[in-house]
């Protein structure tokens, strides 16, 4: 490489820790130049650009012979001797050719169509240079347009030794210069100036002679600047490695410090009320998943230890039983619960259910949201903090400060990833020894998903639907087929049924979707005019009271119809409802979809999904639409959702945090994400305070790394 790549010439006092030097101290990066990678790539420190890892590579370790190009070749490398260069065309149609021969006899033409001028004077005739580029072939002639050019040198003339990195920029940076190609020079002078001594090991000895791993020193030169696509291959495995094991090490941390040493309630009686509802009041035979689940929650609320576990059920599953006989065997305990969902019609479902269900027992159940009235908050407060209240139900408003309780023992959240962070933990507080915490989700999560973004958690499945759910049979069709959809819609109220008709939310504007909603509102009044038929409609610009009023409307079956948009995505239960039609199905994600055909097939009754689309949809849209169709298992949905999405896009991890990698990917990476938490979980089961010479390059790593990265108690 020519000296410009190297470090400044002037003194620099590096500090010990060179990867923490500021940027600035490379050479060519001035302190303007060091602002605007701070600011567009977040590159602070020589360690930040030695983890700005390249798109990819592009082979220019070898030069290519013109006679040899084939219409297979996508890039060439080619050196010889420009022999014509002329204008063409004008204006717009205006480009430039050259011509260049090669030693093997053969010519290739080169094109610009920008930059005209400048290339112009930069190139002369009968000089030899050494040419790179995207390979097409114009009557059979080999082309290449916009090539990169540099003049030709016997170190160029043979081909440079390593893949050359192709970096990522930003306009902002190309308009100062700083587009790939100076990355790259950055990047290899920081090369020169660290040596194995800055990248120490941090993995166990045995672990990288059991995986055959290079060394660290060595995968980060080799994933800038590779000699082959071996040597590539061979890095990306070994830091991608890197990446997934320390993420699956700081979660086991947290669950086995949570195991070892977070002193929690002990729930060490199962009670009368608990024996009283079981015996007299449970409604059916509970499920072989539910007393798996039932069981391995009254361990860990027994064991003296405080839970934290995610409980995934697919919907329909029966997890608000499971999630209220625990909080049964709380209030046999004397202990108070508190369950919290994410929407105020949600958590007026859980209370409608639960109080039901306990209507002939000594229980005292309440529910709080933000429209509950000034009197009905004032008992509801009371009640909690003098302990006369068992059972809190509501929405966030369950967490703020005014709300006290005696003694809360038991902490529901129901369709966790609806919460931040903050607001879970809020809960942690209201009791001197945090409270046991069921987190539950109807949103299947793939198993590689859940090993990462809830690797802290205990981790429960309920993967068995209650007898007499039927699975919902699920048609695409076009928007031409409208008419026999609402026909049939007609045959199911004509039968004594309902039905839900869904308009998708647009998220730029709630203008936009409260005039789809209106115009589909009346389109299907027209398919269905008052006062044979009435219709319920839902939206986000009611105020709850109204919301609340026309969902029970539907719910006591004096309307057919509800029309609405996803506010009725979670939780909304009428059993009598037995058709579905999604509108615009093309515009929802996977899981959403999933989500909404789950509020039909709740009764004994035959249950159908509708996926109305227009003609023109996109290939993902139909995968979609086809995996909806072909299964009603929300785990295979839920891994598809995972592979077309990607993890960044599943809704609940881009808050974590716990999905950033940079290179690993968690759908295409399995084997890897294995074999990291395998080792993982070895060395926190053998050596648990990771105090072993053989882990000790992994405690330095970690107490390196302390504070660069914001893990939770609950994820």
């Amino acid at each position: 490489m020519p000296g410009v790549y190297l470090y400044k010439q002037f003194p620099i006092t590096f500090t010990a820790a060179i990867l923490n030097n500021p940027i600035e101290y490379i050479h060519g990066v001035s302190t303007q130049r060091g602002d605007m990678l701070r600011k567009e790539l977040e590159i602070f420190t020589f360690n930040d650009l030695l983890n700005y890892f390249p798109l990819r590579h592009v082979d220019k370790t070898k030069v290519d012979k013109i006679a040899e190009l084939t219409y297979n070749t996508e890039y060439a490398q080619v050196s010889g001797r420009i022999t014509d260069m002329e204008t063409l065309g004008e204006k717009r149609g205006k480009r430039l050719i050259a011509h260049l021969l090669d030693d093997s006899g053969e010519e290739i033409e080169l094109v610009w169509f920008q930059g005209i001028n400048w290339i112009q004077k930069a190139l002369q005739v009968g000089q030899q240079y050494v040419v790179f580029g995207k390979l097409s072939f114009f009557m059979n002639k080999p082309q290449i347009a916009h090539p990169e050019v540099e003049t030709f040198s016997t170190e160029k003339a043979t081909g440079k030794s390593f893949l050359e990195p192709i970096y990522s920029s930003t306009e902002k940076l190309k308009a100062r210069g700083l587009n790939g190609r100076a990355i790259g020079k950055f990047t290899y002078a920081l090369l020169q100036l660290i040596t194995e001594r800055d990248l120490p090991e941090n993995l166990p000895g045995a672990v990288i002679q059991k995986y055959k791993f290079i060394s660290r020193f060595e995968a980060y030169r080799h994933i800038h600047f590779p000699a082959t696509e071996k040597h590539y291959q061979h890095a990306v495995r070994r830091l991608k490695f890197e990446e997934l094991f320390f993420a699956q090490l700081r979660l086991g941390l947290i669950k086995s410090a949570r195991h070892r040493f977070s002193r929690g309630l002990v729930f060490d009686k199962v009670g009368d009320l608990f024996n009283s509802f079981y015996t007299k009041y449970l409604p059916f035979e509970l499920t072989g998943a539910q007393k798996r689940v039932l069981k391995e929650i009254r361990k860990d609320a027994g064991s003296g230890k405080q839970m934290n576990r995610l409980l995934q059920g697919d919907v329909g599953s029966g997890k608000t039983i499971v999630a209220l006989m625990m909080m049964l065997i709380a209030a046999d305990n004397g202990f108070q619960s508190v369950m919290m969902a994410p929407t105020e019609i949600l958590a007026q479902q859980h209370f409608n259910g639960i109080t039901a269900l306990l209507k002939d027992m000594p229980v005292c159940v309440k529910m709080l949201s933000g429209s509950s009235k000034a009197k009905e908050r004032r008992e509801v407060l009371k009640l909690s903090e003098d302990g006369s209240l068992h059972i809190l139900i509501g929405t966030h408003a369950v967490i703020e400060d005014k709300v006290l309780f005696k003694n809360l023992g038991f902490a529901v959240i129901d369709e966790q990833h609806k919460f931040g962070v903050a607001q879970r933990a809020q809960l942690w507080k209201k009791n001197t020894i945090p409270p046991h915490v069921l987190v539950m989700t109807a949103t299947p999560i793939p198993r590689t998903l859940a090993l990462t973004a809830y690797g802290d958690l205990d981790y429960s499945v309920m993967d068995e639907l209650p007898p007499g759910r039927q699975p919902i049979n699920t048609v695409h069709r076009f928007e031409n087929k409208r008419p026999q959809v609402m026909d049939f819609i007609k045959e199911e109220i004509a039968n004594g049924r309902q039905a839900f008709v869904i308009y998708p939310l647009i998220e730029e504007s709630s203008k936009m979707d409260y005039e789809n909603l209106m115009k589909g509102y009346e389109e299907v009044k027209s398919f269905f005019p008052e006062p044979k038929y009435w219709i319920s409609m839902v939206h986000g610009k009611m105020d709850a009271a109204q919301k609340e009023t026309n969902m029970q409307r539907f719910v006591n079956k004096e309307t057919q119809i509800m029309v609405s948009t996803t506010v009725i995505e979670v939780g909304v239960n009428v059993p009598n409802a037995t058709v579905m039609v999604i509108e615009s199905a093309e515009k929802f994600g996977l899981s959403q979809l999933h989500q909404l055909r789950g509020r039909v097939g709740r009764g004994a009754e035959k249950s159908f999904c509708i996926l109305l689309t227009g003609a023109k949809i996109s290939n993902d849209a139909r995968e979609r639409l086809k995996i909806m169709v072909a299964t009603n298992d929300g785990f295979k949905i839920a891994e598809k959702d995972l592979e077309i999405r990607g993890p960044g896009d599943i809704e609940g991890t881009k808050q974590s945090g716990l999905l950033n990698f940079k290179l690993a990917n968690i759908v295409h990476d399995k084997v890897i994400l294995e074999a990291a938490r395998e080792a993982a979980e070895n060395i926190l089961e053998n050596d648990p305070d990771i105090n072993v010479a053989e882990n000790l390059p992994v405690k330095n790593y970690l107490h390196q790394q302390k504070g660069k990265t914001a893990w939770s108690k609950i994820s």
